[in-house]
């Protein structure tokens, strides 16, 4: 079997999704994904490694600065050769830099000297620092919604905003590729998406059960059962 007849077998093997905050979980397996992944070339298996590493927060450490992760995320472009690919990791760069910066700003932290983040926006972003949405409100019309967030402390209201502009990108992205290699990588992203609503909503949810079960408690310690010997 050729090289792209394979990559045509290995996405006609992927199901589909349900809608994003719909599914309780990916459509199929992380271990049966990376099986069907075996088909991918060295090279292809490499930059998707590297595009899903440098794009998962959780592959950074609590102790990487600000200058260390924008480093390696400029590093990652020499490793992702397809232009549609780097097109697409500098978006979303470009969106978790105006995140983080939000997140800074909301904390009161001082306008960043020099520049901040990575892409278009490194120097527009503390040139206007005190604008709610850093006059990035036609780019990124989703930033003024996520400002609200911080201000309202709703983490998961915020993941769930950032989640869905980032499935509306990668969707996107995806219209233009059917059977090649962007298009596997763009639906291992997808599927990162999905896992990543998964784990935040079972996470809130025990966290909800938790307070309900505390309070639950609290109101039984409450009650003066009537005839109840100590």
């Amino acid at each position: 079997m050729s090289g792209q007849d394979a990559y045509i077998a290995l996405m006609c093997s992927l199901p589909g999704s349900e809608r994003l905050f719909v599914a309780k979980q990916p459509p199929l397996s992380r271990i049966r994904l990376d099986r069907r992944l075996t088909a991918l070339t060295p090279e292809d298996a490499k930059a998707l490694h590297v595009l899903e590493h440098a794009l998962s927060w959780s592959a950074y450490d609590m102790d990487v600065t600000d200058a260390q992760a924008i480093q390696r995320c400029r590093q990652s472009l020499h490793d992702i050769p397809q232009p549609s690919l780097r097109k697409l990791f500098i978006e979303r760069m470009e969106m978790r830099s105006a995140v983080a910066a939000l997140r800074l700003r909301n904390r009161g932290e001082p306008v960043p000297s020099g520049s901040f983040g990575v892409g278009r926006w490194s120097r527009h972003i503390p040139a206007n620092w005190g604008d709610p949405t850093f006059r990035l409100e036609r780019p990124m019309p989703w930033l003024k919604e996520a400002h609200q967030l911080l201000d309202d402390e709703d983490p998961l209201g915020l993941e769930r905003l950032l989640l869905s502009v980032s499935h509306t990108q990668l969707k996107r992205h995806a219209a233009r590729h059917l059977f090649d290699f962007e298009a596997i990588a763009i639906y291992v992203l997808i599927w990162n998406i999905f896992d990543r609503w998964g784990q935040s909503s079972a996470a809130e949810a025990a966290k909800r059960f938790e307070k309900l079960a505390q309070q639950a408690m609290a109101d039984v310690a409450d009650i003066d059962f009537e005839g109840a010997s100590a």
